[in-house]
This record gives C-alpha cells, sequence and structure tokens, in this order.
C-alpha cells in the first residue's frame, strides 16, 4: 500500500477507504441491524416476552443469516421476514449457535418451532406450512419461555 500511496496524492486515503469498505462487505449484515432498537413480543400464557430484532429481509441477508456468529445476546434474535406466506426450508451450515426458529405465519401466530437446531448441520429444516417469518433466538429459549405453537407474535413495522 505504501509503494501506491507514494505514487499519487491522496493515494493511501482512497486505498484506505477502499480497505474499510471491504472489511465492512465481509461483516454480518447490519442494514436492519437491531442497532434501530426492534422490539418483537411474544405473547405466552406465563406472559409476554420481548426482544431486539436484527431483520433479515433482502435475499443476501436471509442467506446469511446468522452464519459465522458465536455468540447472541439472549434477548435478541434475527427476524426473516419474506414478504408474502410460503413454505420455506433452513439449515444451520456455518451457524455456531443452536437456535430455535419459530416459523410465523402473516397473523402472527407461531405455526411451528424447530427446537435446539444442531450447529453446522445441513439436515433441511421445513417450515411446514405457509409462513411469513422465521424467528430465530438462542437454543433452548423457546422452551424455557414457555413458547409454543399457537402462541402470538407481534411484529413491529419497518
Amino acid at each position: 500500500m505504501t509503494a501506491i500511496a507514494s505514487r499519487r496524492p491522496g493515494g493511501f486515503a482512497l486505498l484506505l477507504a477502499a480497505f474499510i469498505a471491504f472489511i465492512a462487505s465481509l461483516a454480518p449484515a447490519a442494514s436492519h441491524a437491531a442497532a434501530a432498537g426492534d422490539k418483537l413480543v411474544v405473547a405466552t400464557p406465563a406472559g409476554k416476552h420481548a426482544f431486539t430484532i436484527e431483520w433479515a429481509v433482502t435475499a443476501d441477508e436471509r442467506e446469511r443469516g446468522l452464519m459465522y456468529r458465536k455468540t447472541m445476546p439472549k434477548d435478541h434474535g434475527m427476524l426473516f421476514d419474506f414478504q408474502t406466506e410460503q413454505s420455506v426450508a433452513f439449515w444451520m451450515r456455518n451457524t455456531y449457535l443452536p437456535l430455535d426458529m419459530l416459523f410465523i405465519d402473516g397473523a402472527g401466530t407461531v405455526k411451528r418451532i424447530e427446537h435446539k437446531a444442531t450447529p453446522l448441520s445441513d439436515r433441511v429444516i421445513p417450515s411446514g406450512a405457509a409462513i411469513r417469518y422465521v424467528f430465530e433466538i438462542n437454543g433452548g429459549t423457546a422452551d424455557a419461555l414457555g413458547i409454543s405453537e399457537g402462541d402470538k407474535v407481534t411484529i413491529p413495522k419497518r
């Protein structure tokens, strides 16, 4: 980098900016990140449970999901929005965290839960019904909070 910068004024700054942009592109998708403070609420017979969400809306965000992450706060999750109800399937390739997956229809009803999906597995995990959303949370959270099929989910507007 030094050789290129010494030949052209401003070259180092351009290279530095390109390098920073490249590194940022490798980071987990943050365009719909939890920084906005969006909260999803799951209503169970035991009470309401709020989660800070990170949105996965674009095809690239949905494809990457929670891959490569090693930790996630207990009250956080990733919400995949497919825009319309449809059958979907997930897997855990390159995903290090065990996850509970809540498959949610457009009316906000939990239709199915995949409990403690095995990290790094290529096993296909089907939605089992037409759904609009999938909400991924740390494995074991659904059981710990008493979240079950039929529970209602309030999803914030984007």
